[in-house]
């Protein structure tokens, strides 16, 4: 049956700014979303407050609303635009707690909008927990024993007739915001007083806390004639207790016994079914008691969430894009399979492979915090790897996170505190995956490990079978490692880094020159979604250690676009946004366009969205062997953030060509004390300010420069390891501890400018001309990350003069940098002093900002200049702001109540929104204003 034609126009709601627990998962959902509606000739308007995303760009929809998101803004849309379906399913908990506000205003039946790929009622039945848990008795759905609470009172006596231990589940909240465990009487009354002020409905379910049993999440899809089809089983590592979030996850399901599958099937399809009559995708999550296989189910999401943007490309089935097409009417059997071309979207894929997701943690932002995982999501991203088994998928994801390790431990960062580690596996952190191993190497039986994790027992041996090969490859030298055992090493996803350092005395060049010399390559195979039954036609790969290569190599001209691999705090989804239009212009410039990149949450790693996808680790041994098999005409490196640039070293050394500004460039202006002199030379005036390698060097040049000073490492993002410190003690302290963290670093000791303003400059530079983009005004002063301060474009305040300075400056480091590409530039400026802080040669976490405030299609014409397609002079940049756009950061600190949250030099929001003032007397801008003089005036 053809789709629903009295639909025309879509209204898709987006998930707003990035935080903990809601991440751009959303960004890839929302985008394939509306490209999917597009092509069925709908007008696609999308709400969204969040400018780095790619869904609110011109290229996805025809409506782009960067607005707050509340019902006020909902309205104006609907007055504006004729629409005749809202789509709520894809912008994750603040797009459905928004649906249901607006339906109860009744603004959807006032202006006649019908409400697509969810039953507003199945949201209410499933957000509100009492509802959730009559339902699953009255279908026959096994649930944990609860209660609900809407008071002290209730709760204290739902507690008394569970039993200890407790789970209290807030109604309405998102990534277990305000839940927690309790274990014993003595802890109940704070943990029930934080959940009823977690829950907008002041409601909590007190529920026995099934802790060690497995958990697993299903993806399913339905259509309107009821046909329901599992895309996707994920099984966690991690036991009950830890928020999946924050788990590491596996599909498919590793330690499943058929039967106990089948019945889980069963019941994820009749829960599904019992939610109300819709069409749409829907995420449930069952608990798997261990010693009999009895299920209990523990929630059910009628939307897409984070497992389904891993879903999709754990399987290569585009689920966002298919469930759009299910809103507006498509059966299943009517709509095509993306991947294969010639088979209908009516199947449910099939893996050759295994992926394995590992969270990505940012503690060492919020210093205090409590690392304990538990119900409350503390993750700020995660990574996704593809091998042919688990634990070459495990090691993959270890190199992909980015924290310094080469694979899983092998990589001289072991802990060897017997004690240490044990209350590690008790108490799981973000480490406890690598404590796990380490606990192996130091013989602590099997059984020992699996009663302190609850772990199920085949994990734990897949990964005692890695120190079982490690003792065997100490017996050899690197020139009589044995082919067959060579091999085996690299199929269990020991990087070439690791290898060298278990052998010792052997660099990971030789490594890598001896396993060549033994004709060990990786090859790459396709993700196909069928198990090779049918042929699939998208280049979408991962690499593993056999014969057969798929990645067939064409004749095209190729540029390979690094991407920013995890989120977190100091690189995020902006980074992913400048990728994908890296990726756009490569290919309108004639251009295979290559992506590597390991995050699964984003748009960049849409199987669709590059001409050719590796869904791989970020990390030098992947990136080589891809350069190598598809020589690329260059790399470009200033799109992924620090990610990208910290492989400009050893792609120059390697003779790959660096698209835009050369690596020597670069280099200049991460290297703090060398791009000081080149200020110095240019006549642009600096902090005063000096470099050291120890203690004793930092406190001279602190007192020969003046105190406050900033002090800070070179090349880092995010502001990481900088503070601002008085005095010859709190120095030394600061300089010990960047050494200990960072050993070898350059420290630079800059005088602080106390009571000066910050601004910022974005341009474009082709070599000649020089294209300022936009200036920005900081609200707070200097001395507070740039990512952390609310910032105003253009200036308000900012005399001419001191612009003009900005400019001025801006020109003369673009040319100095010979910059190919993009700039920007922080500014500290004092009365009508203006001093250059920082230099960046790339994209910057304010590049989408500008680009959607000016609409201007930024880093389309900056990676088209970088390519040398065109020069500046052959772009007309018209900005189209009328009035003032504001940046305002948006921070997680509810999920670490205990840190402190003062702001400062090191970077700590997870994400920012969009704001635009017509008036400098706008109420909301006085108060920023207002807020601006008080931070000037205090300091």
């Amino acid at each position: 049956m053809p789709r629903n034609t009295s639909i025309n126009s879509v209204l898709i709601i987006g998930s707003g700014p990035i935080v903990i627990g809601q991440a751009c998962e959303f960004d890839y959902s929302g985008s394939q979303a509306a490209l999917s509606l597009k092509e069925e000739g709908i007008e696609v308007s999308i709400i969204n407050s969040n400018p780095a995303t790619i869904m609110t760009d011109p290229v996805v929809a025809d409506h782009v609303y960067l607005l707050p998101l509340t019902c006020e803004s909902i309205e104006q849309i609907l007055q504006e635009q004729k629409i005749d379906a809202v789509l709520p399913t894809m912008g994750g908990q603040t797009a459905l707690n928004l649906c249901i506000e607006a339906s109860n205003r009744g603004l959807w039946e006032k202006y006649n909008v019908q409400v697509i790929g969810v039953d507003v009622a199945a949201i209410e039945k499933t957000e509100n927990r009492e509802e959730f848990r009559q339902l699953m008795v009255d279908i026959g759905v096994g649930v944990a024993k609860s209660k609900i609470a809407n008071s002290f009172l209730e709760g204290k006596e739902a507690a008394q007739e569970i039993g200890y231990p407790l789970v209290i589940r807030p109604s309405y909240t998102l990534a277990g915001t305000g839940g927690g465990f309790v274990h014993k009487k003595e802890e109940f009354d704070a943990a029930l007083n934080r959940g009823l002020h977690a829950s907008p409905t002041h409601e909590v379910l007190v529920e026995q806390a099934v802790l060690g049993w497995k958990e697993f999440e299903l993806e399913l899809l339905r259509d309107k004639n009821d046909n329901v089809i599992i895309i996707c089983t994920i099984e966690n590592f991690d036991p009950m207790g830890i928020h999946t979030g924050d788990s590491i996850t596996v599909a498919p399901g590793m330690t499943l016994s058929d039967k106990c599958y089948q019945d889980m099937r069963n019941q994820a399809i009749k829960m599904m079914r019992s939610i109300g009559n819709f069409a749409g995708g829907c995420n449930v999550q069952f608990s798997v008691n261990p010693e009999n296989e009895e299920i209990i189910a523990i929630e059910i999401n009628p939307r897409v969430s984070r497992s389904s943007a891993l879903a999709s490309k754990a399987t290569g089935y585009p689920i966002a894009k298919i469930a759009a097409k299910l809103a507006i009417g498509y059966n299943l059997d009517e709509l095509q399979n993306q991947i294969t071309k010639t088979t209908s979207a009516y199947f449910e894929p099939t893996l050759d492979y295994v992926i394995v997701k590992v969270p990505r943690f940012n503690f060492d932002k919020f210093k205090g915090a409590n690392k304990e995982l538990g119900l409350q999501m503390k993750a700020v991203g995660e990574v996704m790897a593809i091998g042919r088994t688990f634990i070459e998928a495990l090691q993959k994801a270890a190199q992909s996170l980015e924290t310094g390790r080469a694979g899983l431990g092998a990589d001289g960062r072991q802990l060897r505190n017997l004690e240490e580690i044990m209350h590690s596996l008790e108490h799981p952190s973000s480490d406890r995956l690598f404590h796990i191993k380490d606990a192996f190497e130091l013989g602590v039986p099997l059984e020992s490990i699996r009663k302190a994790t609850l772990i199920d027992k085949w994990f734990l041996v897949q990964i005692q079978e890695l120190v079982q090969l490690e003792t065997e490859l100490r017996r050899y030298q690197l020139s009589n490692i044995p082919r067959d055992f060579f091999m085996t090493l690299k199929q269990k996803g020991y990087s070439d880094q690791q290898i060298a350092w278990l052998l010792g005395n052997v660099t990971e060049d030789e490594v890598y020159d001896r396993r060549k010399e033994l004709g060990i390559n990786r090859v790459y195979k396709m993700v196909d979604t069928c198990a090779a039954e049918f042929q699939a036609q998208t280049p979408y790969y991962y690499s593993t250690f056999e014969t057969e290569n798929e990645s067939i190599v064409s004749d095209k001209k190729k540029i390979i676009v690094l991407g920013s691999g995890p989120n977190r705090i100091g690189q995020g989804i902006e980074f992913d946004y400048s990728c994908v239009h890296g990726l756009l212009a490569a290919k309108e410039c004639g251009y295979e366009a290559i992506m590597v990149n390991c995050n699964p949450e984003t748009v960049s790693t849409d199987f669709n969205m590059a001409d050719k996808l590796y869904f791989e680790p970020v990390f030098w041994e992947h990136v080589r062997e891809i350069i190598e098999l598809e020589k690329p005409e260059g790399v470009i490196v200033q799109l992924g953030g620090q990610t990208a640039l910290k492989m400009a070293d050893r792609l120059e050394k390697l003779g790959v060509k660096i698209i835009g500004t050369s690596f020597e460039n670069m280099d200049l202006a991460e290297d703090r004390g060398r791009f000081s002199d080149l200020l110095k030379d240019l006549d642009i005036p600096y902090p005063k300010y000096g470099v050291a390698t120890s203690a004793e060097e930092a406190i001279q040049v602190a007192n020969e420069v003046g105190y406050p000073v900033l002090v800070r490492p070179s090349y880092v993002l995010g502001g990481q390891g900088m503070s601002i410190v008085i005095n010859d003690e709190d120095l030394e302290k600061a300089v010990v501890n960047l050494l200990k963290n960072l050993p070898g670093n350059h420290i630079l000791i800059d005088h602080f400018l106390d009571r000066a303003e910050e601004a910022e400059s974005d341009s474009i530079c082709d070599g000649e001309d020089v294209h300022i983009i936009g200036m920005m005004e900081h609200i707070e002063p200097a001395g507070i990350h740039s990512g952390d301060s609310s910032a105003v474009l253009p200036p308000f305040s900012l005399s001419q003069a001191v612009q003009d300075k900005m400019e001025e400056y801006s020109i003369k480091l673009a040319k100095a940098l010979n910059v190919r590409g993009l700039l920007n530039i922080q500014f500290a400026i004092k009365g009508e002093n203006v001093y250059v802080i920082e230099a960046n040669p790339r994209a910057s976490r304010t590049v989408p900002f500008i680009a959607k405030a000016y609409d201007v299609p930024y880093i389309n014409i900056a990676t088209k200049v970088m390519l040398g397609a065109n020069k500046l002079k052959d772009f007309t940049i018209e900005r189209k702001l009328t009035g003032w756009a504001i940046k305002e950061p948006v921070f997680s600190f509810s999920k670490f109540p205990e840190v402190d949250k003062q702001l400062g030099p090191e970077m700590k929001s997870t994400g920012e929104a969009i704001r635009f003032i017509k008036d400098l007397q706008d109420p909301y801008f006085r108060e920023l204003v207002s807020k601006k003089s008080m931070f000037l005036n205090a300091q």
